[in-house]
């Protein structure tokens, strides 16, 4: 039958009833249908006779079933035959990430954080051999349950014809990282990264042949996220970088981002499915029940008989005029407490009153930029990026150095950091790597000038991971990390910073 002979209306296995056309192309048809035995709705792609990859779709669908993040789209049928073949998979309903940039860009960190999601379920799709290879921001869904889902993998690829069997594993990881980082640029900026506008994205803008880099694009993109994106897709723009070349790596730089907290939903255990016609379908058996204990009604025991009742008579006046004695002994001594309550008993010293924590926030956009106003006004420039990247795998340094005073040529050097707005900074989280010894100063206020920043902390011997606190938070902009006495490293003089955190009272 083909596929335009199928209907609305029409039932599949005497239980998937096909109701509305969703999208048709090149012989494939997706379907919205509902599945009539669990009564919920479904996804179902049929063939018109003669479609040349309906092998190939139907064996995707049937490897992609064995996966088990609940991050990627569940499939639950594939059939292949000379009459009807077809692929009936979870129905997903939500925005994709085109509805979510459709009126602007995304905070970034809830950009982020869509995207590893999907880096993450992506990375175990491809441990299981399975890339997806075609991601675009109709694939990414935020549900209307408050969770992400990637749609089309294994399937989506065999459909527009782009999977190849002789593709190496690299470069399908390759293309699956470039996947990723396209839409983490289209969440941070709303634009496209590619010749034409997907999605309804307009395409990218770009400076002297290339992309403009996020930050180019949209104010306030923190460094580390415009970092990690160059890092996929715009590697000529961070020179020195490592590239990121598989959905693992991408999922590792952005495993520090906080996740979307989904909204709770109730557990539900579907009933075994049967697989069908689909011989090569796996499905899981559903878990199994602990079935609870039996009722076992309580037994009283009836009051014995005799002279018991008279006994138990005497025990009840007495622990009744018990308590009401207590009862008037505790109100008595309540009311003298109360009575004196303002007068002080000589010689007992006041409690003092417990401190009230303060209460601090994580500063989210942070940049930075080496700090060497005695010198050339740079310092390890090229790397900054890697102190606020949020992975302590990379740093920024400064450059070294023959002793701990800079050879005498300059009294300091360090790492500035620029918050985008005036806050009461209260705590700065240092991770200064594998270095050891060394003076380092925090300084902080609403200038770039040395002169014009606060010293408010200082630390000595500053290898691994310190913490600054400021007693009384300090109104600024900008905190400094400012080197008066270099540590050493690997035998000679150098600051380092793996990463730090600034941590501001709300």
């Amino acid at each position: 039958m083909s596929t335009s002979a199928i209907e609305p209306g029409t039932k599949l296995a005497e239980r998937f009833r096909l109701e509305d056309r969703v999208h048709e192309s090149g012989g494939a048809t997706l379907w919205k249908a509902v599945d009539e035995v669990l009564a919920r709705p479904v996804a179902v792609h049929t063939f018109a006779p003669g479609f040349p990859r309906v092998n190939e779709v139907v064996t995707a669908a049937r490897a992609a079933s064995r996966l088990t993040d609940p991050r990627l789209t569940q499939v639950f049928d594939a059939t292949e035959d000379d009459g009807r073949s077809y692929v009936v998979s979870e129905w997903v309903s939500g925005e994709n990430l085109a509805d979510l940039v459709a009126s602007g860009s995304l905070e970034p960190e809830r950009a982020a954080a869509l995207v590893a999601e999907v880096a993450e379920a992506l990375a175990h799709a491809h441990e299981s051999g399975i890339p997806h290879l075609c991601l675009t921001p109709e694939h990414l869904m935020w549900t209307s349950g408050g969770t992400v889902k990637l749609l089309g993998l294994g399937i989506d690829a065999v459909l527009v014809g782009v999977a190849d069997d002789n593709m190496r594993v690299d470069d399908a990881a390759r293309a699956d990282a470039e996947g990723l980082g396209r839409l983490l640029y289209a969440g941070l900026t709303g634009h496209w990264p590619g010749e034409e506008p997907v999605g309804g994205l307009p395409v990218a803008p770009v400076d002297d042949g290339r992309f403009c880099t996020p930050r180019q694009v949209t104010a306030g993109v923190p460094g580390y996220l415009d970092t990690i994106t160059c890092r996929v897709i715009l590697p000529e723009s961070r020179r020195g970088l490592t590239p990121l070349t598989s959905p693992a790596e991408v999922a590792e730089a952005l495993e520090s981002v906080p996740r979307p907290t989904p909204m709770p939903m109730p557990a539900v255990v579907p009933p075994p499915m049967t697989a069908s016609r689909s011989e090569g379908l796996e499905t899981a058996p559903p878990p199994q029940r602990t079935a609870p204990a039996p009722y076992t009604p309580v037994q009283h025991r009836p009051a014995p008989a005799g002279g018991g009742g008279m006994l138990g008579k005497v025990v009840m006046v007495t622990v009744v005029l018990l308590v009401m004695a207590a009862v008037g002994l505790g109100a008595w001594t309540l009311g003298r407490n109360l009575g004196n309550a303002g007068i002080p008993t000589a010689g007992a010293t006041a409690k003092p009153t417990p401190a009230v924590s303060t209460a601090t926030q994580k500063v989210k956009s942070v940049s930075a930029s080496g700090f060497d106003p005695r010198g050339d006004q740079q310092e390890g420039e090229n790397h900054t990026g890697g102190a606020v990247d949020g992975k302590p795998s990379t740093d920024w340094h400064s450059e070294s150095y023959t002793s701990a005073d800079f050879g005498g040529l300059k009294s300091g050097v360090g790492l500035l950091l620029d918050l985008k707005e005036s806050v009461p900074v209260k705590e700065v989280k240092v991770d200064f790597g594998g270095t050891s010894g060394g003076t380092v100063e925090l300084r902080v206020g609403d200038s770039k000038d040395e002169d014009d920043l606060s010293v408010v902390g200082k630390i000595s011997d500053v290898g691994g991971k310190k913490t600054f606190t400021v007693k009384s938070p300090k109104e600024g902009r900008y905190v400094l990390l400012w080197f008066t006495e270099l540590p050493t490293y690997q035998g000679k003089f150098r600051g380092q910073v793996n990463e730090v955190e600034v941590l501001a009272t709300k």
